[in-house]
């Protein structure tokens, strides 16, 4: 029994030692991945398996190049340019810097890549294109010379081929090793999209994070559409920099891909998981496609019927009334109804995006046309997000970029107006009012592409005319458009803003008042209460006139469609 217990407590002395030596057990290396958002340990293989996106706080790692080709692209349809830089071609060490000849080599063993940008042509969803995308892998994907020097090979070759550019980019920046020749490849690589631009073109740059520094002064906002990755750092300086610059701690979220968006710079965020599909249909809207016209079914037809004429013995203030009753359709109903594949896009690329104009690219009867609307809201909320339509300098800037892009990429213009006016705030004032109104008037005059503009509501003064200098102007049957508003120009001619129905009747400001000055073309009849719930025969005869002026305009030389444009407004 002694002895039993003897080698009873032995054990357990044997046991309590191996309990303190043993080690907590680890995962075989590479196995786990830890997230440098939440901190979770996940499975690589379950990271690489979703995208590389953490399951447990969905947030965002960096994809090696090929990954992301492989996500992005047709299977098998990618073939790689310019895998190697020559020797010969490249300052391999321009400053002669200690150590970065045999750094740049060490990562070519470890990532299996030449350098920190990977070039070629695939097709995204049967559409071709020349793709790039950065690496941080490879010293963060600085800009170097081979870097500057494959994102331009690849976009002068899409150039010659007639192929739109996509880059993801990803960055630290310029290259310090390489001093002035890194800094040198900004500006070879916007001189090469500048003549990719000027070709006609399409150029989408996809902002992953971190896009910093020289790649964000370059080639990362030179974009026709500028898309992002959620939470993607985007900023010239790194906010590091900027603490220690300002001495002060930054904001949550600042230097974001939603602080850019929200800022105008970025035309939309977009999900990894929907990435694939928003290039191609951004792809798809940029290749020349065969118009289908759609009838109106019988219903439209006879709906239509019992509006087919404009009501008379309805006052000019009546009509003001209507022209801002609550539950009048809005632009964005427009926009939703006589549109198909709508993709909205974002920003002025200067300081904001304004949501009291909504614009992008969408399909009219299998054509591609730029639309763009001021926007009321429909419940008070709604209303204060938009600013009740009443545009800062943003939103005229934002409309007229995506008018040059139109004309840029021969989509014809169709604009709603709804506004009581330009936003008339100390800030606005402050950014420009006056200037962006008038840039508008000036460009939209000479515009080579057909533009239509359908006051729908209020046409308001300046702020309505920035967005109504088009070949031919519609107005809806209620609708009003004038110098002022009627409380403001009694308050102007007779210092009574309460004889602003009086003022309505002076002004001429009706539908059928200004077809007869022709300063309109066209009026479209309402029904007796104009609601989204009534919109059908209106829509039905919005279809038939737009497809008609869509013809006619689209057959014109840009000469002849600028022509008649100065002559409208020359004779007024």
């Amino acid at each position: 029994m002694r002895l039993h217990n003897m080698f009873k407590k032995t054990g357990e002395k044997i046991t309590s030692i191996h309990s303190r030596n043993r080690k907590k057990p680890e995962a075989p290396e590479g196995i786990l991945k830890k997230c440098n958002k939440c901190g979770a340990a996940i499975l690589t293989e379950e990271v690489i398996n979703g995208k590389y996106i953490c399951p447990k706080c969905h947030g965002y790692f960096r994809i090696p190049a090929y990954k992301r080709i492989e996500l992005v692209t047709d299977a098998g349809s990618f073939e790689e340019w310019d895998a190697k830089i020559d020797e010969g071609e490249r300052p391999e060490n321009p400053l002669d810097f200690r150590g970065y000849t045999e750094k740049v080599k060490a990562l070519r063993v470890k990532t299996g890549l030449d350098e920190a940008v990977v070039t070629g042509k695939a097709t995204i969803c049967g559409y071709p294109v020349v793709i790039g995308v950065c690496d941080g892998r490879f010293m963060m994907a600085s800009m170097g010379h081979a870097v500057g020097e494959k994102i331009t090979r690849a976009v002068e070759r899409a150039t010659e081929e007639r192929l739109p550019v996509v880059l993801f980019t990803c960055s630290g920046g310029a290259r310090m090793q390489e001093g002035i020749i890194s800094l040198m490849q900004m500006a070879k690589t916007s001189a090469a999209l500048k003549r990719h631009s000027d070709a006609g073109f399409l150029y989408i740059p996809v902002l992953t994070d971190p896009t910093t520094g020289g790649v964000t002064a370059s080639f990362a906002m030179l974009g026709d559409i500028i898309l992002a990755e959620p939470g993607a750092l985007i900023g010239f300086a790194g906010p590091r920099v900027i603490e220690q610059t300002i001495g002060q701690k930054l904001p949550e979220g600042f230097q974001r891909a939603e602080f850019l968006l929200e800022h105008g710079f970025v035309d939309r965020i977009v999900t990894r998981d929907d990435m694939k599909e928003v290039l191609g249909q951004i792809l798809k809207m940029h290749t020349v496609a065969d118009e289908k016209k759609e009838d109106c079914p019988e219903k439209k037809k006879e709906n239509r019927k019992n509006i087919s004429a404009v009501k008379e013995n309805v006052s000019a203030w009546e009509r003001v009334l209507k022209s801002r009753e609550k539950e009048r359709p809005v632009g964005k109903d427009y926009i939703d109804r006589l549109f198909t594949d709508f993709v909205e896009l974002h920003g002025d690329r200067y300081y904001k995006d304004d949501p009291a104009v909504v614009g992008g690219i969408a399909y009219f009867h299998g054509k591609a046309v730029t639309v763009i609307a001021q926007c009321k809201g429909k419940t008070t909320k709604e209303n204060l997000e938009r600013n009740f339509a009443m545009p800062s300098p943003e939103g005229y800037r934002k409309a007229l970029r995506l008018m040059k892009q139109a004309e840029k990429f021969q989509r014809p213009v169709i604009c709603f107006v709804d506004t009581p006016g330009a936003f008339c705030g100390m800030e606005a004032e402050e950014r420009g009012q006056g200037e962006a109104i008038a840039r508008n008037l000036y460009e939209m005059s000479a515009l080579k592409v057909p533009v239509l503009s359908i006051v729908i509501g209020e046409g308001g003064s300046g702020g309505a005319l920035a967005l109504a200098v088009a070949d031919e102007v519609w107005m809806m049957e209620n609708a009003v458009y004038s110098v002022l508003s009627p409380e403001g120009f009694a308050s102007i001619l007779w210092k009574d803003s309460k004889r602003a129905s009086e003022a309505a009747g002076v002004m001429r400001l009706t539908a059928a008042d200004l077809k007869e000055l022709k300063v309109i073309e066209e009026i479209i009849c309402e029904p007796e209460v104009y609601r989204e719930d009534t919109m059908v025969p209106v829509l039905c005869e919005l279809e038939e006139k737009m497809e008609h002026f869509l013809e006619q305009y689209g057959s014109l030389s840009e000469k002849q469609l600028t022509d008649r444009r100065y002559d409208r407004f020359r004779r007024m």
